[in-house]
């Protein structure tokens, strides 16, 4: 114990080892500390956006006209308002006679006459001269005001059926779009009719033309490519068409079943109009840009044309095997904050890439070579037969540049396929809206860059017999024939 007592302790001499080490550690704190705090904010801010969004969206009902209205420039409400083709006199007591004039009812008793012509729709024989009287015409709208098309400029082909109020939400959408003044915007009908024509023909943002498909049901309702009195019913069994003899009897389907107009008419509208564009219109004659095709039903946003031209300056060193760009996907959900300025590449797949989707006369030229296998493809959808068209015929496969934030957006809920009780229904048109509106606050619209993800894993597509509605040897037959020149 008095040994213990006697040692002297000497401190061991102070390097600095353990001050650094405490420096570093809480330095590392607080840097953790810093990029908690930011992810945080950001966070915070995203949700902020989309909260305050909805909040202003629910002050108004989601999918009131009013809402929608409000969501759109004055200037464009015009496009959105309908016009009716009869005149009318605003006054109390108007009473219409059998020849058209209106009787309107004095004070004294008397009355005064005031003729005017009631609008009565064009019969089928006028529908047809006037169908006929365009398309040999081409005339171009507003070429005056925007000058000729240039040959890189952007051609954008929209399919029109008889959806007039999808249509005027597309036209509006067009309108507000960046360089759309410099684009040809080429509406390609099925259906003739006047109110559809003055909404058209009032479009004075771009250069536009009409083309009219000539074999359309409207046209030829008690004849093929119509419905012929003397065709075989849907179901009717092979054996039992045959005894009653009806015209096409020989050509069922794979499944066994016949030919139905209103469903064959969509592929022979898509196949003529491609054609028509390519090969037979003059002022297509020596254009090599790109060619937009979209529906009645879709939407764009603003900054579709600037990404859509992006996209194209981009493909050599980004996708040398694309040639196809496609601005539409089909998500149920997506975030602006992510996809924004993200492509991707893939085979194309006709379920997933045919809205909003581009290709220029060198893509066309090869796809045309193919008619055969497109026109006599068992399918009647016009997507598919292009996908087999692709997977057993092009030597150089459909490959396309997608983009992940879509700027092509379907607001369709009623078509060929698919019927609601509400086929007017606004609340997608809403839902585009209020989605375009966060991108737009949130300057997630006209990226700077692209970038290409690796796409997830994708399964080999395989192939498929198609889903019939295309067995009778007439549809093959004039399906062909619109693929012959006539330039």
């Amino acid at each position: 114990m008095s040994k213990m007592r006697g040692r002297v302790l000497i401190p061991l001499p102070n390097t600095g080892a353990m001050g650094r080490k405490r420096n570093n550690f809480y330095m590392r704190s607080i840097f953790i500390l810093a990029l908690c705090i930011f992810g945080l904010l950001q966070y915070h801010n995203f949700n902020y956006l989309d909260s305050r969004d909805a909040m202003l969206s629910e002050s108004v009902t989601n999918d009131s006209v009013d809402a929608i209205m409000s969501m759109v420039p004055a200037t464009l409400h015009k496009y959105l308002t309908p016009h009716t083709r009869n005149h009318s006199v605003s006054s109390a007591g108007v009473q219409l006679n059998s020849s058209g004039s209106a009787m309107v009812g004095s004070g004294s008793g008397s009355s005064t006459t005031i003729s005017f012509e009631v609008y009565r729709p064009p019969n089928n024989t006028e529908i047809k001269r006037q169908i006929a009287r365009y398309n040999e015409m081409q005339l171009v709208l507003n070429e005056e005001t925007f000058g000729p098309l240039q040959n890189d400029s952007v051609i954008i082909v929209v399919q029109v059926h008889t959806r007039i109020n999808y249509l005027r939400h597309l036209i509006v959408s067009l309108a507000q779009a960046r360089d759309i003044s410099k684009s040809l915007l080429i509406f390609s009908h099925d259906f003739y009719d006047d109110d559809i024509n003055d909404l058209v023909q009032q479009i004075d943002f771009c250069k536009v033309l009409q083309i009219f498909y000539p074999y359309s049901i409207q046209t030829h309702p008690h004849e093929y490519p119509g419905v012929d009195p003397n065709d075989c019913p849907r179901n009717i069994k092979k054996e039992q068409a045959l005894i009653s003899n009806c015209n096409n009897a020989l050509y069922p389907d794979l499944y066994g079943h016949y030919r139905e107009a209103k469903f064959t008419q969509t592929k022979h509208h898509w196949w003529w109009k491609a054609n028509r564009v390519f090969n037979e219109l003059e002022v297509t004659r020596f254009h090599t840009g790109l060619v937009l095709f979209l529906e009645e039903d879709h939407y764009v946003a603003e900054d579709f044309l600037y990404l859509l031209a992006m996209m194209q300056q981009r493909t050599k060193d980004l996708c040398p095997q694309c040639n196809i760009l496609s601005l539409g996907t089909y998500l149920k959900t997506f975030n602006y904050y992510t996809y924004h300025s993200k492509v991707e590449s893939m085979p194309w797949i006709s379920s997933k890439h045919n809205m909003g989707f581009a290709f220029n006369r060198t893509t066309w030229t090869s796809i045309r070579r193919c008619a055969r296998h497109f026109c006599s493809y068992d399918d009647y959808n016009w997507d598919w037969s292009l996908q087999h068209v692709s997977q057993q015929c092009l030597q150089r496969k459909l490959h396309a540049m997608i983009v992940k934030g879509p700027r092509v957006f379907h607001i369709g809920e009623c078509g060929v396929h698919h019927k609601n009780n509400n086929c007017e229904s606004n609340q997608v048109i809403s839902k585009v809206q209020h989605v375009l509106r966060i991108a737009r606050n949130s300057h997630q619209l006209f990226p700077r860059s692209l970038m290409m993800t690796v796409p997830s894993l994708i399964k080999k597509s395989k192939l498929r017999k198609g889903n019939g509605g295309w067995g009778d040897l007439r549809d093959h037959e004039l399906c062909l024939n619109m693929t012959l020149p006539r330039r």
